[in-house]
């Protein structure tokens, strides 16, 4: 049984910004790019600094991407993959909306 938890009302995100809520006592980043909203860990996962949803939104080929603010290592949105360095991966999480609201799996 999957839980999904509410994080925000959709219209509340801006496109290509990042936004950060604590689901179920996790940091979630949450990315709106080209009308997909994406869940990702807010914790650089090379630091463990809570800052992804700062990170620079944008895409390498058809791969929507997000780079850390920190040491800009690019994730892939959809499988949390670096597509720049070996670091390891950034987590990533289901995302549905429901009646208007963006609801994130745990």
């Amino acid at each position: 049984m999957t839980d999904w938890m509410r994080a925000c009302r959709a219209d509340e995100l801006e496109p290509d910004y990042g936004e950060a809520v604590l689901l179920d006592g996790e940091p979630i980043a949450l990315v709106l790019t080209d009308g997909v909203v994406y869940a990702v860990g807010h914790r650089d996962p090379t630091s463990g600094a809570p800052v992804m949803a700062r990170g620079i939104v944008g895409s390498r080929g058809d791969r929507p991407t997000l780079a850390s603010p920190l040491h800009k290592e690019i994730y892939d949105l959809r499988t949390g993959e670096c597509l720049s360095t070996d670091a390891p991966r950034l987590p990533t999480y289901p995302v549905r909306i429901a009646d208007g609201w963006v609801e994130v799996s745990m």
